[in-house]
């Protein structure tokens, strides 16, 4: 069993470089360009079930990603990290290394640990659901993060910060 995983397309917010979470925008005609640019890498998986966040954003790229029309399943747990206090601040802020420590219980925000126990019973899930299937993810940036840490280990320090990040529409590759 492989298990893919992909970022959506970009946004609005991705253009400005700040934090959206759970605002729940679509991609923009950039993301949209990157998602039918990544049918390429897509057509050549083979893949038999897609799970998707059921924000926009992730929804209108897997939507035109999904070419050869396989069967797309939403889960709620794949949404956003929740941002909190910090939505709407430049993703350069000096809380970054705070924001994405695995340890960190600063500010008001879905915290590293939190967002990592709510994403590791999705892939706990798709393991015992679809075994015997090739499955692609589309979720979010913060997402990804949390199913990298499935997969490998967590910094020793807890700095998450560039660890497991995906840019918009690249798609990555565990075999379980």
């Amino acid at each position: 069993m492989k298990i893919y995983v992909m970022r959506h397309g970009r946004t609005n917010d991705n253009d400005k470089q700040i934090l959206n979470g759970r605002n729940d925008e679509d991609i923009n005609e950039t993301g949209i360009a990157q998602a039918t640019a990544a049918r390429e890498v897509y057509e050549k998986l083979d893949i038999d079930l897609i799970v998707c966040s059921p924000m926009k954003r992730t929804r209108h790229t897997a939507d035109v990603v999904n070419t050869k029309n396989l069967p797309i399943v939403y889960d709620e747990r794949l949404i956003e990290r929740d941002t909190g206090e910090l939505t709407g601040r430049h993703i350069s802020g000096e809380f970054r290394d705070v924001y994405w420590n695995y340890y960190s219980t600063e500010y008001d925000v879905e915290h590293v640990k939190e967002l990592f126990e709510r994403v590791h019973p999705v892939i706990d899930d798709i393991k015992e659901k679809y075994a015997d299937k090739n499955v692609l993810i589309v979720t979010h940036n913060g997402v990804a993060r949390a199913i990298y840490s499935y997969f490998n280990e967590i910094p020793e320090d807890g700095n998450m910060l560039n660890v497991g990040i995906l840019k918009n529409c690249q798609i990555t590759e565990y075999e379980v």
